[in-house]
């Protein structure tokens, strides 16, 4: 039997998924501890025995074996740009749409500090944004000249006022910088254009990351490690929502993935005002829309989870715990793997779980402000409006885990406290049981129809 393999080196676990081609369905699945401090084939291997064993006494033949990954800290980032809330807001959402970590977004001319800070930082590859196309160029050749002189050793990808490219390119070239120019991430005044910064950031990963994460080995086994992982997730919702030439879409979607260490939502929507009268303010959103919370993680940022939301606001959702919240979230950030064996264990894992989704969610939606002028009130939206998405799909440990997944996704509509935040009203509740999202997105780059009909086969309902 031909099958592909497809590979997530997550940062704590290595996740194998099998497919068939010919029946196009998951043959099996398993996972093992990442090993990327040793050599990331052992995990891999303790990873793929498991795989063999569970598919049992099938003879199969791997085809394609596809792989993302974010371990080692997955891809890391720094965006710069002109204007805080323009050039560098885009360049925020082109780093973190091709699924970087952001280190850190700094706006107008570098100072010394600043450029000490991002050493310090260490990104694997700085995003250099500023002006839009035939405005203000100064800027953006200032930083260029910074970087140049002071961190030659990272990977720069120029995605700023056309204009500038030239003189950037000779700076440069006669540093030895590694860099590469594409197109303008704002071009024009409040529109957007990542996909083009999007795609370099991706093939920069997959020419250099993956040697300096210490991948060497895994990449003489597979076929290339692809993309990010958080890429692979966006990628998958995509496809999912829109569908292929051969083979429909559900429509627009949201996806919660809660981590140990963030949670990450994706939205596949284009987030027009869906009321009358509201008009739009503030910067172009993308369709396909990331935003990792960074202090919103079950295990390794449980502490700062705690932080975000307060005691009040965890009590809402496990009013009768016996536990000492502050001090339940400092065993569990210092003990990563734990997996809740009681009742109790797994109630206040959901209530972290819905407390995650529920800031995750206000944080990535639009918002409704009204305004008093002389011409009466006047409605206005800055970000996407998902009051009428469709679906609202969940991944991540404590949802695939839980006995009551949609309880935890709930907590990410629309409610009559917040009525500013345009949070789902209605959606239909999905679960990624079989944890296949990151795997589906490998897949489409090959085989996109099989990708979408596979995830409407394996994405459940909750």
């Amino acid at each position: 039997m031909d099958a592909i393999l497809l590979i997530d080196f997550g940062s704590t676990y290595t996740k194998l998924t099998a497919v068939d081609i010919e029946n196009e369905e998951i043959l099996a699945t398993a996972k093992d501890l990442t090993t990327v401090n040793t050599d990331i084939m052992i995990g891999f291997n303790k990873a793929y025995e498991k795989l063999l064993k569970n598919i049992g006494d099938k003879e199969v033949n791997f085809v394609k074996k596809l792989a993302c990954s974010s371990a080692a800290g997955g891809l890391k980032m720094v965006a710069i740009g002109l204007v805080p809330e323009l050039t560098a807001e885009a360049a925020k959402r082109a780093a973190l749409g091709a699924g970087a970590r952001i280190l850190g977004v700094y706006s107008y001319e570098l100072n010394k500090h600043e450029i000490e800070e991002i050493k310090n930082k260490r990104p694997d590859i700085i995003l250099l944004a500023g002006g839009t196309d035939g405005g203000n160029k100064d800027c953006i050749i200032h930083n260029a000249k910074l970087l140049a002189e002071y961190i030659k050793d990272v990977p720069i990808v120029v995605a700023g006022n056309k204009n500038s490219n030239d003189e950037i390119e000779e700076i440069f070239n006669s540093a030895g910088v590694f860099y590469k120019i594409t197109e303008n991430v704002m071009p024009k005044l409040n529109t957007i254009n990542v996909e083009p910064a999007r795609e370099v950031i991706r093939n920069i990963f997959m020419q250099k990351i993956v040697e300096a994460k210490g991948m060497k080995n895994a990449e003489n086994f597979i076929n290339g490690i692809l993309m990010p992982t958080p890429a692979a997730v966006l990628k998958a919702a995509k496809i999912l929502a829109d569908g292929t030439d051969k083979e429909e879409g559900i429509g627009e979607l949201v996806i919660v993935d809660i981590g140990g260490a963030t949670t990450d939502v994706h939205s596949i929507a284009k987030g027009d005002p869906s009321k009358p009268g509201v008009t739009l303010r503030g910067l172009q959103e993308p369709y396909a829309k990331r935003t990792v919370e960074g202090d919103l993680g079950m295990r390794v940022s449980a502490m700062s989870l705690f932080e975000a939301a307060g005691t009040r606001r965890i009590k809402k959702y496990i009013p009768n715990t016996k536990y000492d919240i502050e001090e339940r979230c400092k065993f569990l950030q210092q003990n990563v793997n734990i997996i809740p064996q009681t009742e109790e264990e797994y109630e206040f894992d959901e209530a972290l779980g819905m407390v995650a989704t529920e800031i995750a969610m206000e944080r990535h939606v639009g918002t409704i402000e009204s305004v008093y002028t002389p011409m009466g009130i006047i409605y206005s939206q800055v970000g996407k409006d998902l009051l009428n998405v469709k679906y609202l799909i969940g991944t991540g440990g404590v949802l695939v885990h839980s006995r009551n997944p949609e309880k935890i996704l709930k907590a990410g509509l629309f409610t009559m406290e917040t009525p500013n935040y345009l949070k789902p009203t209605n959606p239909v509740i999905m679960i990624d049981k079989t944890y296949i999202l990151s795997a589906m997105g490998l897949l489409a780059e090959e085989y996109p129809d099989m990708a979408v009909r596979i995830m409407k086969k394996y994405i459940v309902r909750a």
